[in-house]
């Protein structure tokens, strides 16, 4: 992107181009507006092979699917640069900073800069992630179905977990690591008793690779459990320090603080909408491309209103 293009003001600057962010921009470039995409290259499921539950998408591996949807919102003139931004200020309208240098002006904001995982400090568990190291299963529970499961705790909610995927194995283990017994209710125990879940306390000092797959893990008094598959929960880190510095409202929940948004993704700041894991930590993928679509109709209206206001009170 030259000088020149940056000197010209965008309808709408999308952060981010994963699903949400890319669907936004589809919507919009569709619907004549001038749109640009900033995107830093780090959605979340990159560390997967595979994405499943999206209808007539069940299995691609996410690179391809944003591969695709790069491909489709260039079809409409939408703008898209690699690219981080750094910074964003609001007067009338709002300046976008980028780390390459220089700035964008836009009348509007779609921020889609989801989240990161921050994964239970156990060696191997980073490595393994996206392979037999889950979290999700409704993601890969499919894949793996009738393994024997182990499960991570991170917090007494891992119990939630640990019941969860026994829908889909009916060997599971729940490891309570740095958990202490006392913190599961009797309701919990009772319920994992009811699924067939096995409890083993104390830490675990590691998982056992064998042939480049997961085969067992170890706790610190040096006892092995065979296990194939292994679920825990990372915790989520929201990233809304755009959103903090324009002073949008956030929402703490258990799960980290997110942006107060209505049905459609637009935050309590005027003109900065919200989709995808920018919102919550939980948005799939479809979830996340539905997020996007809402925002970016809502920012269509939003736009074609203000200037016929214009033109009305002008």
């Amino acid at each position: 992107m030259n000088e020149t293009d940056r000197s010209e003001i965008y309808d709408v600057v999308v952060v981010g181009g994963g699903a949400a962010g890319l669907s936004a921009a589809l919507v919009l470039g569709r619907a004549r507006h001038r749109t640009l995409v900033v995107d830093a290259g780090e959605p979340r499921n990159a560390p997967s092979a595979h994405m499943q539950g999206y209808l007539t998408r069940d299995g691609m591996s996410p690179a391809e699917f944003l591969a695709l949807g790069r491909e489709e919102i260039a079809r409409y003139g939408v703008e898209l640069v690699r690219d981080r931004v750094t910074d964003v200020t609001s007067d009338e309208d709002f300046t976008v900073v980028l780390d390459s240098g220089g700035a964008v002006r836009t009348r509007r904001l779609v921020v889609a800069t989801g989240l990161r995982d921050e994964l239970p400090e156990v060696p191997g568990v980073a490595e393994r992630f996206g392979r037999d190291v889950l979290h999700c299963p409704f993601c890969h529970g499919w894949e793996v179905r009738d393994e024997p499961f182990g499960v991570l705790a991170s917090s007494a909610m891992s119990v939630h977990q640990a019941l969860m995927v026994s829908q889909w194995s009916k060997d599971v283990t729940l490891f309570l690591h740095r958990v202490a017994e006392a913190e599961l209710s009797d309701l919990d125990l009772r319920r994992l008793a009811a699924a067939g879940v096995d409890v083993v306390p104390g830490e675990v000092a590691g998982l056992v690779i064998e042939d480049d797959r997961l085969t067992g893990v170890r706790l610190a008094d040096g006892t092995t459990h065979t296990r194939s598959v292994l679920f825990t929960g990372p915790r989520p880190v929201p990233r809304t320090g755009l959103l903090e510095r324009l002073g949008a409202e956030l929402d703490e929940t258990p799960f980290g603080a997110y942006p107060v948004v209505d049905p459609t993704g637009l935050t309590t700041v005027p003109g900065v909408w919200a989709a995808g894991n920018a919102i919550g930590f939980s948005e799939q993928v479809v979830h996340a491309a539905s997020g996007g679509y809402r925002a970016a109709a809502a920012i269509v209206g939003d736009l074609l209103m203000s200037r016929l206001d214009a033109a009305v009170n002008g």
